[in-house]
């Protein structure tokens, strides 16, 4: 199996509607993404998937969240922003984006601060 990763990030705002504790305030972080593709078999040129290609489109997802209140930008009017919803919301948008691909999202990181990160993996 064969796995590439690429980083992107985005500053944005944001508060935990229910939260009981400071995060129910509005308050920002600098969101680190990490997005881990798999594949099982190499293309014609030895790779698995192209990292300027993941690239743009993770940075096209994003970007939508960049320098906003993620609270006014869809799904997160309607669901928290917490990491674990953003990294599924980001797992779900790039799946539609790989086509026929034989390369498959392994895990999707959302880092709000250096110490802290949650992870989606699909089953």
């Amino acid at each position: 199996m064969f796995q590439i990763t690429v980083e992107q990030h985005f500053d944005a705002a944001h508060f935990l509607r229910g939260y009981q504790g400071k995060c129910e305030a509005l308050h920002g972080h600098r969101f680190r993404v990490f997005i881990t593709l798999q594949a099982a078999m190499l293309d014609g040129i030895g790779i698995s998937y192209d990292f300027t290609v993941l690239k743009k489109q993770v940075g096209e997802i994003v970007s939508r969240f960049d320098h906003v209140c993620l609270n006014d930008v869809p799904p997160f009017d309607g669901i928290n922003p917490s990491s674990e919803n953003i990294a599924t919301t980001i797992y779900n948008e790039l799946k539609s984006r790989l086509g026929n691909s034989s390369a498959t999202i392994a895990r999707v990181e959302v880092w709000e601060t250096p110490q802290n990160r949650a992870a989606y993996i699909p089953d």
